[in-house]
C-alpha cells in the first residue's frame, strides 16, 4: 500500500479538494484506496458525505478505542474512509502521555495495508503538530499542496524544511512531491508563479496543475466527488491528469520514475505542463523578479 500525505502549513490552499479528487480519480483508475481524514476538521469526511460525528473515527483508532477494520466506512466512487471528528484534537493532547505516538497511524494503517492499493491522508493545516507527524511517519510520499497564489512560495519553501526536520527527527524516509493549484491561466500573476514553483521544485512537482474550478466548489457541497456530478469538467479531467502521474511514480520510496515512461502516462490532459514545457514557457512568462 503506498501511503501519500496532503500537507501544508496552511488552509485554503486546496489540500482537501485535492485529496478527495485525487482518491477518487486514482479508484475510477481501478486502485482501492482508502482516505484518511487527520484533519480535526473533518472537511474531507463532509466532503465524502459522512456525518463527523457518528460512527468510530480516526480518534478512536489512533487512542486504541477500535480497530482499524472496525472504523472503516463506505464513501462516494468506490472509497473507503477512516472520517476524522472533534475529539481529534483531543489525540493532540492525549499523545503527551503515550510512548512513540507518531507511530500510531502507521500501526494502524498496517492493519489494513493489504485490503487497498493506496490511502491518501488528509493532514491539518499545521506542518509541525504530532498529527502531521503520524502522518510523515507513515507515508511513503509527502505531497505538498501549493495554491499558485501570493505568498504560496514562500510559505511551501517553510513547509518543506519542516519535513525534513520531522523526518530526520524521527527516522522516516519518504518521497517529496509537489502539485500546483487554484491555478488560473488568464491571470498573468498565476502564469508567473506556476513558473517560479517549477523552477524551484524541480522534478519534485507534478506536471499536472489544478485549475480553479466552480465545479469542483459545488462538488465540495454536494458532499460527493466531482466525477459523480460533473465528469468530464475541467476539474475532472485535471484529477485524471494528476492520477495518472501518481501511477507513474516509483511504487517504492525514491525518486519518481523519469523520461519516457512518466511522459506517455495516459489521460494527461486538462492544465497539465508537459515535460520540456517550462523551458518553452519562459520566454512568454516572466519568472518572478528576485
Amino acid at each position: 500500500m503506498r501511503v501519500l500525505s496532503l500537507v501544508n502549513q496552511k488552509g485554503g490552499c486546496g489540500k482537501t479538494t485535492t485529496a478527495i479528487h485525487l482518491a477518487a480519480a486514482l479508484s475510477l483508475a481501478q486502485q482501492r484506496v482508502l482516505v484518511v481524514d487527520l484533519d480535526p476538521q473533518a472537511h474531507a469526511t463532509m466532503g465524502l458525505s459522512a456525518h463527523a460525528e457518528s460512527g468510530p473515527s480516526i480518534a478512536d483508532v489512533l487512542c486504541d478505542r477500535v480497530t482499524t477494520r472496525e472504523a472503516l466506512r463506505s464513501a462516494p466512487c468506490g472509497l473507503s474512509l477512516l472520517a476524522a471528528c472533534q475529539r481529534l484534537a483531543e489525540f493532540e493532547e492525549e499523545s503527551a502521555r503515550m510512548v512513540s505516538p507518531e507511530h500510531r497511524l502507521r500501526n494502524a494503517l498496517a492493519e489494513v495495508a493489504d485490503q487497498f492499493d493506496f490511502a491518501l491522508i488528509d493532514c491539518p493545516a499545521r506542518a509541525d503538530g504530532v498529527l502531521t507527524a503520524n502522518a510523515l511517519c507513515a507515508s511513503t510520499s509527502a505531497l505538498l499542496v501549493i495554491e499558485t497564489g501570493a505568498f504560496a512560495l514562500q510559505g511551501a519553501v517553510r513547509a518543506r524544511a519542516l519535513f525534513e526536520v520531522v523526518a530526520e527527527q524521527q527516522g522516516s524516509s519518504f518521497d517529496r512531491r509537489v502539485v500546483g493549484t487554484l491555478f488560473d491561466k488568464r491571470t498573468r500573476f498565476a502564469r508567473e508563479m506556476l513558473v517560479a514553483l517549477h523552477a524551484r521544485f524541480g522534478e519534485e512537482m507534478y506536471d499536472t496543475v489544478v485549475r480553479s474550478s466552480v465545479r469542483l466548489r459545488e462538488a465540495a457541497a454536494c458532499g460527493r466527488p466531482v466525477f459523480d456530478i460533473a465528469p468530464h469538467c475541467g476539474g475532472a479531467d485535471d484529477f485524471h491528469a494528476l492520477a495518472a502521474e501518481v501511477l507513474a511514480d516509483r511504487p517504492e520510496i525514491g525518486r519518481p520514475l523519469q523520461g519516457p515512461a512518466r511522459a506517455q502516462a495516459p489521460g494527461l490532459t486538462g492544465a497539465t505542463l508537459a515535460p520540456g514545457a517550462l523551458k518553452k514557457a519562459r520566454p512568454i512568462v516572466s519568472p518572478i523578479p528576485g
